[in-house]
């Protein structure tokens, strides 16, 4: 049986159904948050989040409900209160590893004390496409529409806030309200990832094609536009490949992303500075009459 032969027999199959509508789902929500994490320069936060969501697993386990469902929860909870930390761009990493160091630490307690069966708690960080629910494309649906649409609704005032926090405070934009809806739908992005490639291959979805698209875009719009594009095209190919050759699709999805990464950057610097400067355009002259 030829590779492409054997990719439409195991399309029959729900688990693989499923699988690949979360991916195509997934290309349209986690990658605009990736652009979020570079602009905010937070990187740390998908590790934050990854520590956080094993302690809303080892609940979720402890306490009998579903434990996927137990870290989405905790991983909005704690984007909403890290964010009154965060009153500087640098004041951000600092809350992120405080969270991620209380969240590890506590999560290692609580499995200790529980008798919790620790390796089913780690198993889920590591993801299984395959076990994706309907739950699950549920809420990577929510990302899809969510997180664009809050892009096109307030570009403006995004773009102010990812070129320069100060920037944009003195423009009259709500920096710190808008910040807390960012790191709550980042949090929830990387916790909704965990099913598909696992938190520790969550970079493949959102940062990669986050980082190739900063450098093919012209303004915060297109950026967007060739994130989404970007993650669609590597989701799909690299699904489709993982299925023809029967390799694990984590990290045929990292590699296939990163090799765009990789291609994009191989281009000269030269459109960075336009976005900068665009959403520095938009903000008020403070020699302008108000």
């Amino acid at each position: 049986m030829s590779a492409w032969g054997q990719v439409g027999d195991l399309w029959q199959l729900v688990p693989v159904q499923r699988a690949g509508a979360g991916l195509l789902l997934a290309a349209f929500g986690l990658p605009v948050v990736g652009v979020v994490i570079v602009g905010l320069d937070i990187m740390p936060v998908r590790f934050a989040m990854m520590h956080v969501a094993l302690l809303g697993i080892a609940v979720g386990q402890l306490v009998g409900l579903d434990p996927v469902l137990c870290a989405l929860v905790a991983c909005a909870l704690a984007g909403a209160g890290v964010a009154p930390l965060a009153r500087t761009a640098e004041g951000l990493s600092g809350a992120m590893g405080l969270l991620m160091s209380l969240a590890i630490a506590a999560a290692l307690l609580m499995l200790a004390l529980s008798g919790v069966n620790a390796n089913g708690a780690f198993a889920l960080l590591w993801g299984s496409i395959l076990a994706v629910r309907p739950a699950d494309l549920v809420v990577l649906g929510v990302l899809a529409v969510a997180v664009p649409g809050l892009f096109l609704w307030r570009r403006r005032d995004l773009a102010l806030l990812l070129h320069d926090r100060e920037l944009a405070l003195s423009s009259g934009v709500a920096v710190q309200r808008l910040t807390v809806v960012l790191l709550v739908l980042v949090a929830v992005a990387v916790a909704g990832a965990i099913r598909l490639t696992g938190a520790l291959l969550v970079d493949a979805l959102t940062l990669l094609p986050a980082l190739a698209a900063r450098r093919l875009g012209r303004s915060l719009v297109s950026i967007t536009l060739w994130a989404i594009g970007i993650g669609v095209v590597v989701n799909v190919v690299g699904f489709l490949i993982s299925l023809a050759w029967d390799l694990p699709p984590g990290p045929v999805l990292v590699l296939a992303a990163g090799a765009v990464a990789l291609a994009a950057h191989l281009i000269p610097e030269r459109r960075t500075s336009s976005w900068r400067t665009s959403a520095s355009s938009s903000a008020p002259s403070p020699q302008s009459p108000h």
